[in-house]
């Protein structure tokens, strides 16, 4: 039986290439997003299903799992991808946008995370892995809550990483340390941006690692970024 994927955050951008990419890999592809309805064309073009869920909300991440579960069976990569940013100055943030970047970019880790190492468990394999970003190892001005969100992420993936290796499960982060192009949005040179295929390409790489030899975290940026 083909291996499925569950991508949970999707949308334009790097989880549509992800989920373009699982689908040629041979994947049976899910997709579970707040708003399901701008995933029409995606699921279309890549055969994907679509679910709707808030992964903030224990509920929605608990149906979704026994949604996707009932309809392809459980998933065998499951990626992490939603983020909230809050910007300003310190003492002006909101309270509870900081509260919402806070659950959204970490708390609906833990739940996604729990639903699926439950049914890896079972199974005894599968890949979770979660999408980090330059917030994630260095905070910068003025974006206090995405670098609380996304350190909080990588402490929770590096803590997996190590209790869930000697069961066959392998857990990555990665850090996209750079803008990642659109469509109308390609920087001022050749590569100034990450490419979404090619990021995908290495989440395929990471799910695809033998296990003698896993990744816990990988750093993906342009040629032309600073360290």
């Amino acid at each position: 039986m083909a291996e499925s994927a569950l991508i949970v955050g999707a949308g334009s951008g790097l989880s549509a290439a992800l989920a373009r990419l699982l689908a040629k890999a041979g994947m049976r592809v899910a997709l579970a997003a707040r708003h399901t309805e701008k995933l029409a064309a995606l699921a279309a073009e890549t055969g994907a299903g679509t679910y709707q869920c808030d992964a903030s909300e224990p509920r929605d991440v608990e149906a979704l799992f026994a949604a996707v579960t009932a309809a392809s069976g459980a998933p065998d990569l499951v990626i992490y991808n939603p983020s909230y940013r809050a910007r300003g100055a310190f003492v002006e943030l909101d309270q509870q946008e900081v509260l919402k970047s806070l659950v959204v970019t970490a708390y609906g880790g833990f739940l996604v995370a729990q639903a699926a190492v439950r049914e890896m468990l079972a199974r005894g394999s599968g890949t979770l892995l979660f999408t980090g970003a330059s917030a994630s190892v260095k905070g910068y001005a003025r974006s206090a809550p995405f670098a609380m969100g996304k350190f909080a992420l990588r402490g929770l993936a590096q803590s997996l990483a190590r209790e869930l290796a000697p069961q066959n499960i392998h857990v990555g982060h990665v850090v996209i340390d750079g803008g990642i192009a659109a469509a109308d949005r390609r920087g001022s040179g050749p590569d100034a941006m990450l490419d979404p295929a090619a990021i995908a390409a290495e989440y395929l790489h990471l799910h695809r690692q033998q296990r003698s030899a896993w990744t816990w975290e990988i750093e993906v940026r342009p040629w032309v970024e600073t360290f």
